[in-house]
């Protein structure tokens, strides 16, 4: 069997609402410039200090804790040329090792001292786009490189050092990149939808969304 890398913590990043200018002098109120730190305590809600702005498709309990894969940045910054700020994604933990692909919706996984579960993946917002003045947003639908959100199941602190433990993988691995691929391409997959539904600890919005798919595809 494969050894499984090491997740590390690249950079640790909160950050409440502020205003950021944009193109043509434009502003907007938004969480997503966040200043890296060495340590915050993780309530339910999230990391003490940080904060969302639109409060509909950003917090919650099922969303306190946004990740995001480094190796992407490695990606995106060859195919756009650029140079990407910390915490380019609004994302509070930037880590090695937790692609899509090889992290599941359910999984729990120590960090420092709280204890996360990963619940759905991210729906990106063109936001990333005005912060960065590239087009990122289409491609990552495209790719569904779009980091993930966690509930937390154990509040504590946590460092930028903290080490990052898988302590129990989900059982029907379903992975992130699965569920991107059907939320973005594969809206009609009606199997793929019930295997996402058939994990109880999918995020209460994914489940509401991906169940009204199944209700339009098949009526009663």
């Amino acid at each position: 069997m494969k050894k499984r890398a090491i997740p590390e913590i690249i950079t640790f990043s909160i950050g409440l609402p502020k205003k950021m200018q944009y193109s043509g002098g434009k502003e907007m109120d938004t969480g997503i410039c966040k200043e890296s730190i060495e340590e915050a305590f993780l309530t339910k809600d999230g990391f003490y200090g940080d904060g969302v702005s639109n409060t509909r498709y950003h917090g919650g309990v099922d969303r306190a804790v946004c990740i995001y894969p480094y190796e992407h940045y490695l990606l995106w910054e060859e195919e756009f040329k650029t140079a990407l700020p910390s915490s380019t994604f609004g994302e509070n933990l930037t880590v090695t090792n937790m692609l899509e692909k090889d992290v599941h919706i359910g999984d729990i996984f120590e960090i420092g001292e709280a204890i996360i579960q990963i619940t759905q993946g991210r729906i990106p917002c063109d936001t990333i786009n005005k912060r960065t003045g590239i087009p990122l947003l289409n491609r990552m639908v495209e790719t569904g490189f779009t980091g993930y959100l966690c509930r937390v199941l154990k509040e504590g602190t946590v460092r930028k050092d903290s080490k990052i433990t898988l302590i129990e993988p989900h059982p029907k691995q379903i992975s992130v990149q699965f569920g991107n691929d059907l939320y973005f391409h594969s809206p009609q997959d009606v199997e793929g939808i019930k295997k996402i539904l058939a994990v109880e600890e999918l995020a209460d919005n994914w489940r509401e969304k991906l169940n009204k798919r199944l209700a339009k595809l098949n009526p009663a």
